[in-house]
């Protein structure tokens, strides 16, 4: 049987990559710049995260115009939608292992 620590999603052990799912699970598209916003992060740093995360195919990418303006929007797949919840079940699992002191 794998340890608690082994059952860790390596693609969630950033912040960022955490926050992002965190916000993608509870939304169905959301735009780069809300996310940008939310995160608190430049716009390269964002970007390398979500394709990191595009790249392990976590997330999926709309790409689109509103007006004349671009405009980049994100959503989990299901494939993501599972391994966070994965990760969130092994964390739940390994802070329930851990001996309470009396």
């Amino acid at each position: 049987m794998k340890s608690f620590i082994d059952q860790l999603n390596k693609a969630f052990e950033n912040r960022v990559r955490l926050g992002i799912m965190s916000v993608l699970m509870v939304n169905d598209w959301v735009e780069f710049n809300t996310l940008k916003e939310t995160l608190q992060q430049t716009d390269g740093n964002l970007a390398s995260h979500l394709m990191a995360l595009e790249k392990v195919q976590y997330v999926a990418i709309r790409k689109g115009f509103i007006g004349r303006k671009p405009n980049t929007s994100y959503q989990a797949t299901e494939t993501g939608r599972q391994a966070f919840q994965e990760h969130l079940n092994a964390l739940e699992s390994l802070l329930k292992s851990v001996p309470t002191k009396s």
